[in-house]
This record gives structure tokens, C-alpha cells and sequence, in this order.
């Protein structure tokens, strides 16, 4: 008795990646397909009739590769910004690119591209999170690939919601529109615990158990992000993201390089999937994943590429080959995670990460019809020994390349026929890329140049009064001060008292400023620290302007240091840097109608003798801002200092 079937694929190497990594000679069996599904697997299969039947060489049939963890549309964004840290790279330039120029259009274009690299790396699934995932599914269906699509909610704004609660919406918006799609998995991406509240955690878990529907999430990627999570929830990431309700979702966790024994426990027993992602977390220094532990504990450990711009491909057969011999060479052990575990890391155990294990990840009867065949016949796979039957295995991962795969189909469909593109027109799609790289190229020059433009890119820069009127004058003893600012010249209306450390960053053009990062430690009466705070200046030296023995300084920008001083360090790139440690006691006082602050500064490193005093008063007006200048010549001379003694020069300058 013969059954039919819409397509026979005979005479390949039949690598089914099931649990058992059951495996067939070429000529000892087939895959029947019928519709979107295999419908046999093996000798069976050859009894099938078929419409078509395809002879395939020799060639290795496996199923399409599934990249577990991935930013699709950043394809757009390859090579912007490279040998940076994470930080940097991150918050300096790829978030204030995508602020200017992430749109549907962005995403649609830069999914298509990835798509199209992905399918000649013989990928048929990805896990993608982005902003306007609506138009990253869009962009993958029609290039008939099987995607789980995050929409990306943070806790500050993003291209596509000017809030966290905008986000949410839109992810549940995006959920309803895409769930039950053949090809396309809605999901709800918050972006990492680190830029996320625990309120959008919770909401974000509930959300998809709501709908049952993945989760996925950055966790534990860096260090900095454990040591954080330490000190401020007294707790690693994992446990901390558990308290919030995240696990009651189905989880796919990207990265977790920085984990241990027991959080691996816990994703385990959540029934989370990890994405492994060795080339980004190796470019980008974060560290290993300690993925042999993970598999050890029978975790589903996926595959992923991470975003093409720090990657800086879409090359799965790139990461099947650092995965297997990182982990021998962090072990020590040539045995860890031999050649075939890595192939299942890259199908079966990827799809389950996703939590699609049920559609695709094998070659099995009822799953979907997710198939690749690979050219082992190619110089750089000769010649092939048939004694050890995982030697198939050991030269897909450790000799095989992306450009081997000849043919590619998802979903019962052929998205590649010997190595030529059916969905998609990638003339077309460079040419448009090309053009957004041009635009972006052109902001980021223009942002380049201005140390101003480089502080409102990374947010939060706030300009000031266009007039702080200072003077700063040179005292031997603080005696003088203190009596005025006690008696009845001044009414003090509140006081503090700070110990203070600037970095001053300097430029080769000094028209570019002066930019200070300053970290406040606000001291109580007995001298204790109270709390701490940190802050970045700029200010411009070219458009200071005298009033006598007064310094008219124009406008100033500051920003809140939300960042470490290594990140403004490696971001702006000063030619030059100067620390300056001092103890500060500050006053705002009315004196004459007029408010004014008044510092009284020791100069502790570089040591510098005596005390200043600085007055200080900010104003939008010119006129006001001459009328400041006269009181404070005043208020000056009552402090026990003369023009004489009043000095030009910042800070920075008297220590040089």
C-alpha cells in the first residue's frame, strides 16, 4: 500500500536532530512533506507517491537552524560602532541612532536584510526583539521565515511609545493582531531587569501567561549587571527577576553568561530557554556562558547570533563552531560539548528555548517542514570518513560553512533553491540600506564634532540661565567668612556641606568646552556622609565675558551622571583629563534683595593653600545679570576679600 505526499526528498544524509539523533544513510530513507508538515521520516517513506520528488545529491538534510536570540532590524546598524564596551556602544551610540531613526520602515528594511542572510546561513527560525515588532513580522512572513517576535518595552522612552505604559499596549495590541499566525510567535520583550521596574516586569509576565505566550528577556549579560543586582536588591538577577513574577511566563532568557549552579536550578525548574550567544558576548567582553553546566542540568540552550550590530553577522555556522570549542577551551576538556550536541543547540534545543519545540527543531512526522540540505562535497569538507557515524556531525560544525547551504524550506515552502533567493530581492534591499547608511553616517558626523551634541544624545542635558555670574577670590584663613555668614549682613536661607570629586574632561579645540563629571558626597554637621549624587557640566570657556572683577559666564549644560565615569571616559574621548578633590561648604543667602550662593572651597589633591571663595548667581538677563555683578563686588569685600584677591582661573586651572 502506498501513500501520497506532495513532496519525496531522496538520497540525502538524514540527520532528524530527534532525541535519539536518529540518522539515515543517503539512499537508506526519505522525507516525505505534504502541505506545511513532514508527514514520514526513514524507509517508510520511501513508499510514499509523490507530485515531486527531489534527488538531493549526497547532500545533508537537517532541520532549518534556529537562532535563538537576536535584534533583526539591526542589520541597518552593522558596523556603526565596533571595540567599544557594552555601555558605550549601547547608551553612546546605537539608542541615540535609533532615537532619530527607527521607524516601521527601519525595521521592515533591516528585517528583510537579516532575513535574507539568515536563510543562506540555513536558518529558518529567530527570535527577535525590537521596536515596531508589528513591522519585524511583517518583514518575516513575507519572507516566509518562522519568527518569535518580541515587542520591546522599556522603562524610558523608545521609537515607538513615549512611555513604559504605551509599550505595554502596544505589545498587547501586537499579541492580539499575531497570535495564531502559521509562521509568526507574538511575544513581549522586557529589554533586561536592568532597564525595566519590577512593575514592568510583573506586567510584563502577566501579559504573557495571559495569553500564553513567550517572554523574552536579557539576563545577567555582564558583570556590572550582577554586581548591580547585588547591590541594590541584595540578590543576583535570576532570583530577583523569580521574586517578580517573571517565570510564571515561558521565558527565553538571552545570554545569562554571569549565573551560577543555583540560578541555573531555577531557570531549569521554571522551564525557561537560554540563548548562548558566544560571538557577541565575546566581542563585547562580557564573558562565557557557562553552557556545559547548563546542558548539564538539562536546560534548553539555544543558539543565537545576538543583534548584526555586534556580531556583526547573522551566521549560525559561525556559532555552532565557537560554541563547541569555547566550551572545550574553558573547560580544559576536549570531550565538552561535542559536535552533535552542538547541532541539537542549534535545532531541537533552540526551538524548545523558544517554546516551539512542538512546530520545528526536528525532522519528526506531524512537526512542521522546516528543512535545509548542506553540501558536504565542497574542497573545504574533503574528504568525508563514513566509519564514525557522529563524524557527520564533527564536520557540519567544525568545517562547514554557511555558503554550503544549497537549499532551504519553512513551513512546507521554499525559501531557497540551490542557492538562489525565491522571497526576497536583496538588490533592492542593499540599495535601500545603503541610503539609510548614508543619513546615518551624516548625523552621527555633525554629532561627532560637538561635545554638546554627543552630552543630548545619551539624554538629559538641560541648559541654564544664559548668565552665571561668579567671582572667586583667594583667602589665608576661612575666619572672616564665617563671621559674615553668621552675623546679620546675610540672611542664610539653608546651607550644606559637600566633599566633591571632579574629573574635568578637556578637548583639542577648545571651542568644544570644558566637561565635568563631579560625584557630591553631602556631609552632615558632624561630617558624616548623608548621600551621594552625580552630575556632568559643560560649560564653554570662549563665551565668558568680565564685569569688572566679575565673570559673566554664558550658558552651561548639565546633565545627571547616570552613567560611570569609564563610560563619559570611553564616550566623549577627552585629549586630556584633571581630578580635582575638594571640601566645599555652601550657603544660599540674601543679601541686598538679591539671593546669591556663596562657596567656601579647600582644595584638598592637588593641595592647593588657604581657602576660596566663590559668589554665584544665575540669571536669563543681561541688565540683571550687570546689577548681580555690582552686588557681588560688594558682597566680595564684605567677606574679607579685595579685587586684588579675586582670581579668573577654574579650579582646573590653578591645579595644572
Amino acid at each position: 500500500m502506498t501513500t501520497a505526499c506532495d513532496l519525496l526528498l531522496t538520497n540525502a544524509i538524514i540527520l532528524t536532530m530527534d532525541e535519539r539523533y536518529t540518522r539515515y544513510a543517503a539512499g537508506a530513507g526519505a522525507v516525505a512533506v505534504t502541505g506545511d508538515s513532514v508527514v514520514a521520516v526513514g524507509p517508510y517513506a520511501t513508499r510514499f507517491t509523490a507530485k515531486e520528488t527531489l534527488d538531493c545529491g549526497g547532500k545533508a538534510l537537517l532541520p532549518g537552524l534556529v537562532n535563538a536570540h537576536t535584534h533583526a532590524p539591526m542589520t541597518l546598524l552593522r558596523g556603526l560602532a565596533d571595540d567599544l564596551r557594552l555601555d558605550v556602544w549601547l547608551l553612546g551610540y546605537m539608542m541615540p541612532v535609533e532615537r532619530e531613526f527607527v521607524s516601521t520602515d527601519f525595521v521592515r528594511l533591516g528585517t528583510g536584510l537579516a532575513c535574507a542572510e539568515m536563510i543562506r546561513s540555513g536558518v529558518t527560525s529567530f527570535a527577535d526583539m525590537y521596536y515596531f515588532e508589528a513591522g519585524v513580522a511583517e518583514a518575516a512572513a513575507t519572507a516566509g521565515m518562522r519568527a518569535v517576535c518580541g515587542q520591546t518595552v522599556l522603562k524610558f522612552p523608545t521609537p515607538d511609545a513615549d512611555s513604559f505604559e504605551d509599550s505595554l499596549a502596544l505589545a498587547r495590541e501586537f499579541i492580539i493582531q499575531w497570535q495564531g499566525h502559521p509562521l509568526i510567535v507574538p511575544a513581549v520583550s522586557p529589554h533586561a531587569p536592568y532597564t525595566c521596574t519590577p512593575e514592568i516586569l510583573r506586567a510584563c509576565a502577566q501579559l504573557a501567561a495571559e495569553f500564553d505566550v513567550p517572554l523574552h528577556t536579557h539576563l545577567s549579560e555582564t558583570l556590572l549587571e550582577v554586581e548591580n543586582s547585588r547591590k541594590d536588591h541584595g540578590m543576583p538577577v535570576v532570583p530577583w527577576v523569580k521574586r517578580q513574577g517573571l517565570f510564571e511566563a515561558k521565558v527565553l532568557a538571552a545570554h545569562c553568561v554571569h549565573i551560577d549552579e543555583g540560578e541555573i536550578r531555577t531557570l531549569k525548574n521554571a522551564g525557561a530557554g537560554v540563548a548562548h550567544n558566544p560571538t557577541s558576548n565575546l566581542k563585547l567582553a562580557s564573558g562565557v556562558a557557562p553552557v556545559v553546566a547548563m546542558l548539564n542540568q538539562g536546560l534548553n540552550v539555544g543558539l543565537g547570533t545576538d543583534g548584526p550590530a555586534s556580531n556583526n553577522d547573522l551566521d549560525m555556522f559561525s556559532e555552532l563552531h565557537l560554541a563547541a570549542i569555547l566550551a572545550k577551551g574553558m573547560s580544559s576538556d576536549p570531550t565538552a560539548l561535542p559536535a552533535r550536541q552542538a547541532l541539537a543547540m542549534a535545532t531541537r534545543l533552540g526551538a524548545r528555548a523558544l517554546h516551539i519545540g512542538h512546530l520545528t527543531g526536528s525532522i519528526e512526522a506531524g512537526k512542521r517542514a522546516d528543512l535545509i540540505l548542506v553540501d558536504l562535497a565542497a574542497l573545504h569538507n574533503s574528504p568525508r570518513f563514513e566509519r564514525d557515524p557522529n563524524g557527520v556531525y564533527a564536520q557540519l560544525v567544525y568545517a562547514a560553512k554557511a555558503s554550503d547551504v544549497t537549499d532551504v524550506m519553512c513551513n512546507g515552502r521554499w525559501l531557497m533553491r540551490e542557492r538562489t533567493l525565491l522571497t526576497l530581492d536583496t538588490q533592492d534591499l542593499a540599495l535601500a540600506a545603503r541610503d539609510y547608511a548614508r543619513r546615518i553616517d551624516a548625523f552621527l558626523i555633525e554629532r561627532e564634532q560637538s561635545v554638546l551634541q554627543k552630552l543630548i544624545a545619551i539624554g538629559g542635558a538641560v541648559e541654564q540661565e544664559s548668565f552665571e555670574v561668579q567671582v572667586k577670590a583667594r583667602l589665608a584663613e576661612d575666619a572672616k567668612v564665617l563671621e559674615v555668614i553668621g552675623g546679620e549682613a546675610v540672611a542664610v536661607l539653608r546651607s550644606t556641606r559637600y566633599h566633591e570629586y571632579d574629573t574635568y574632561f578637556l578637548f583639542d579645540d577648545p571651542a568644544q568646552g570644558r566637561l565635568r563629571f563631579r560625584e557630591d558626597e553631602i556631609m552632615d554637621a558632624d561630617g558624616e556622609v548623608t548621600n551621594t549624587r552625580t552630575r556632568l557640566t559643560l560649560t564653554g570657556a570662549e563665551r565668558e565675558q568680565k564685569a569688572g572683577s566679575v565673570l559673566l559666564s554664558r550658558s552651561r549644560y548639565l546633565a545627571p551622571a547616570t552613567h560611570t565615569l569609564r563610560f563619559y571616559r570611553e564616550y566623549f574621548k577627552p585629549s586630556l583629563e584633571r581630578e580635582i578633590e575638594k571640601e566645599r561648604r555652601r550657603w544660599l543667602v540674601a543679601y541686598r534683595g538679591e539671593e546669591f550662593y556663596v562657596n567656601l572651597d579647600r582644595v584638598l589633591k592637588p593641595a592647593l593653600p588657604g581657602y576660596y571663595v566663590e559668589i554665584k548667581a544665575r540669571t536669563w538677563s543681561r541688565r540683571d545679570a550687570d546689577n548681580k555683578a555690582g552686588l557681588i563686588g560688594d558682597l566680595l569685600a564684605l567677606l574679607g576679600a579685595s579685587a586684588k584677591d579675586t582670581v579668573k582661573e577654574e579650579y582646573v586651572d590653578l591645579v595644572a
